[in-house]
Order: C-alpha cells, then sequence, then structure tokens
C-alpha cells in the first residue's frame, strides 16, 4: 500500500491478535517475551519475540565553550570501545526524566547543568522493542562533581568541538544510531541546527 503525504491514509491493517504469550526469560535489565500472534491477514507468527527495557535517556550536554560532552567506553555488543553520550536507564522511581538524565550526566561525567529540557522521544526499533529512548539537552554543562561508575563501566571523558561532532557523524563518529538522532534533534531544539530541506541540485 503506498500512500503520499498529500492522501489521506487509511490503515486496513488492525493490530495483532495475540494468541498466547510467554516470558521466554527475565533478568535485571530484560524481559523477552514470546508470543504466539496472528496478523491482519491470518497468518499465524509463533513465536514472536519482543524485548522489553526500561526507558532509556540519552544526554546532550554542552559546555559554555560549546563542546560537546561524550564518553568513550567498552561495549560488549560491538567487541571495541565506543564515543557516545551519556546515557542510561531510567529507574522505576524517576518520574522525570530530567532527573534521570542529570543523574546519568553526573555519575558517568562528573558535569551538572542549570537546566535540563527533553528534546525528543522516540522508539529505538518499532519491531521488537517495547522501551522508548528519550533525549534531553543539558546547556552550560560544567564539571563540578565526582563520578560514580558502575560495573562494567569503564568510562573515560571526553570534551569535543560541537562542529567537529558534526563532520564526524557520516564516518561514525558516534556509532550508536539512537546517539545520532537524539543529538541532531536536540540541535535543532537549541536552534543550533537547521534541518530545513534544500532544493534538489
Amino acid at each position: 500500500m503506498l500512500h503520499r503525504m498529500n492522501d489521506t491514509p487509511t490503515d486496513r491493517f488492525a493490530p495483532w491478535e495475540v494468541l498466547s504469550s510467554r516470558t521466554a526469560l527475565r533478568d535485571r535489565w530484560i524481559n523477552v517475551t514470546a508470543d504466539a500472534c496472528r496478523d491482519a491477514r491470518g497468518n499465524v507468527l509463533d513465536p514472536f519475540y519482543t524485548l522489553s527495557y526500561p526507558d532509556w535517556v540519552n544526554v546532550v550536554a554542552i559546555t559554555p565553550r560549546d563542546e560537546l560532552v561524550l564518553v568513550r567506553q567498552y561495549r560488549h555488543g560491538a567487541q571495541r570501545r565506543t564515543l557516545e553520550l551519556p546515557a542510561g536507564a531510567v529507574d522505576p522511581q524517576e518520574a522525570d526524566l530530567a532527573v534521570a538524565a542529570a543523574r546519568e550526566l553526573r555519575e558517568e561525567t562528573g558535569f551538572v547543568a542549570p537546566s535540563l529540557r527533553i528534546t525528543s522521544s522516540l522508539h529505538p526499533n518499532t519491531a521488537t522493542h517495547r522501551n522508548r529512548t528519550h533525549t534531553v539537552l543539558a546547556l552550560d554543562a560544567e564539571r563540578t562533581a565526582e563520578t560514580a561508575h558502575e560495573a562494567g563501566e569503564d568510562i573515560s571523558v571526553e570534551l569535543w568541538p560541537l562542529e567537529k561532532v558534526l563532520r564526524g557523524l557520516p564516518e561514525g563518529l558516534l556509532p550508536q544510531s539512537m546517539h545520532v538522532s537524539g543529538l541532531l534533534l536536540a540541535l535543532q531544539a537549541a536552534g543550533r541546527l537547521d534541518l530545513r530541506l534544500s532544493p534538489p541540485r
């Protein structure tokens, strides 16, 4: 089914019917559910796995010197050290995402910011993930606190000029895709980046 933006879309596909559901794996960070589903055309998909994590928060922290606060750490999925935004899971008791972002920023980097605001809330993977990832903009960030790294967090903090970060994105400077999208939307919200489309050449 093809729709152009000027069309009025009609979604004839109903949500899948869940015939049965069981927990395949539950651990401290993840809950894997195996569903037997019937799609809108009558096909049965069994098992169809979905992953439930806590919501995640990413922090775009910019210093008064126009530097982006980044962390470098080993990531076992990629099996290498990668450069990323400060980020982490939202604790169950943290109803305010800005509070969660401030905590992650402080624990991972020692930086604090006078104000934080949410600039995007996206699904990391609409096919299989049930959680969302939230990006929080933290302006005028300064290093005034002690870090508090958890087990598995061998983190080094790096300050990168914003312009240099943007130049490096096409080459994979930040290999985490959710961090790239969150960063661009946060910079747009801050009035630092224009995402308007230019005419075709």
